[in-house]
């Protein structure tokens, strides 16, 4: 999501969620129903799509943020290197995601009660197509934070099937649309009791998409077949309320799904859903996605406590730092570690020892998550800036900031040697979502 939906001013929001929590009955459960792997009947089978070729999901192919081949401009402006831009109706934090030459979005239309999917032309701009994937039985305002929309997560695609998960009628619906926009499948995969709304997106694993969704009256992560959306498992995850996107890596050899919030950073095998090991730290709130190294894996948060963490392919804490990275997720390169905070502060960590290489404050603030392009960070703001520096662990450098529109909540796809992004606009006093194409031309 960066971890695709806002949750600052938590100092204030949380006498809110307090009273929330009471009116739903403190301690009150709702008892997950597992499903086991080995009696699902839905097989697990290897996939040949060609991810190189496109951004099929939340922060990219691997999941991490990191752009391979492609040559993006440095420098933008409204009238400089901006390829095409296109009306987005309604609201969302949902970031671009690219399968072939369709750009797909999800967005909510408050007035109607809409949620809705949309495709759009990558090379023209132009929507190919809307289609409403649910309409009326949205959440009461005081479940959804205030920098929050009911479109926060991403698509994931295999290049055939494109899939989004809504919140909506007190459940989470997962839904399997084709890339014209028509949909195949839908299902609700179980209850979630908000505090402040929704936020992860589905992530890919070989033929199949896992869905987290944590919530205090029982967490529970979800594989679907992406093709049927049958069920292929279901994990109990405890009460935890957090807002993260999972991460699939192979980290030692083992495929690994990892998810930080609950106060721990767990592992789970993501052939079965079950737990590897879990280890304590962090907080119990998180938003950003986790990041790895080799077998290191880095994770940062969150509220009410703040850390940032380094642990090994086993679960084993390497270093801790007490910096707090919520809502945008961070970035590994080689042996760095670098991110920019909330509040406007860029660092570089030492992988390894978790040294601080250098900090440089930005200034503003950020929900974006950041993208590396060969040696270059982009990551944008909330004031409609977007910085580019290297990756450099000497120092700070910084090759650019472009201004372009009044803030992006959203991180970049890239695609086809371009950058696609999701931006608010002020026009006459009112807020309006454009989606840019940016590009050499």
């Amino acid at each position: 999501m960066r971890c695709q939906v806002g949750f600052r001013s938590l100092v204030t929001a949380c006498c809110c969620a307090a009273v929330l929590v009471v009116s739903q009955g403190c301690g009150r459960q709702i008892p997950v129903d597992e499903i086991d792997a080995t009696s699902s009947g839905v097989t697990l089978t290897s996939t040949d799509s060609d991810n190189a070729l496109h951004w099929p999901q939340w922060r990219g192919p691997e999941g991490d943020g990191h752009v391979t081949d492609q040559q993006l401009p440095t420098n933008w402006s409204e009238s400089e290197n901006v390829l095409w831009t296109s009306d987005v109706p309604g609201r969302g934090h949902s970031s671009p995601i690219i399968v072939g030459n369709t750009v797909l979005l999800a967005s909510a239309i408050e007035a109607e009660s809409k949620q809705i999917a949309l495709g759009y032309d990558l090379q023209t701009g132009q929507k190919l197509w809307q289609t409403t994937v649910h309409e009326g039985n949205f959440p009461a305002p005081r479940e959804i934070h205030k920098k929050g929309t009911n479109a926060n997560g991403s698509f994931a695609s295999d290049g055939n099937m494109a899939v989004v998960a809504f919140f909506n009628n007190g459940q989470i619906y997962v839904s399997g649309l084709d890339l014209d926009g028509n949909i195949v499948w839908q299902k609700s995969i179980g209850q979630f009791v908000s505090r402040f709304g929704y936020a992860p997106s589905p992530v890919l694993y070989q033929s199949w998409v896992i869905v987290a969704v944590d919530h205090s009256a029982g967490a529970y992560l979800t594989a679907l077949e992406i093709s049927t959306g049958e069920i292929a498992w279901r994990q109990s995850r405890g009460p935890i309320s957090s807002y993260s996107t999972p991460l699939v890596k192979t980290i030692a050899g083992k495929d690994q799904l990892l998810i930080t919030g609950g106060d721990q950073l767990a592992s789970y095998d993501p052939a079965t859903g079950k737990e590897l090991w879990s280890t304590p730290c962090i907080a119990a709130s998180t938003c950003g996605t986790v990041v790895t190294s080799g077998d290191l894996i880095f994770a940062s948060g969150g509220y009410p406590d703040k850390e940032t963490v380094c642990i090994n392919a086993s679960g084993e804490k390497q270093w801790s730092d007490s910096t707090k990275v919520y809502e945008p997720s961070m970035l590994a390169a080689g042996d760095y570690l670098y991110t920019v905070t909330d509040s406007g502060i860029a660092i570089c960590w030492d992988g390894k020892t978790g040294d601080v290489k250098w900090k440089e404050r930005l200034g503003g603030n950020f929900s974006s998550s950041p993208i590396l392009v060969g040696d270059l960070l982009y990551v944008a703001d909330l004031k409609g800036n977007t910085y580019v520096f290297k990756a450099n662990p000497d120092e700070y450098e910084e090759v650019a900031v472009n201004v372009l529109g009044s803030d992006s909540y959203a991180s970049p796809g890239v695609a086809d040697n371009s950058l696609l992004m999701r931006c608010g606009f002020r026009e006459g006093g009112e807020r309006k979502e454009k989606l840019i194409r940016i590009g050499n031309p």
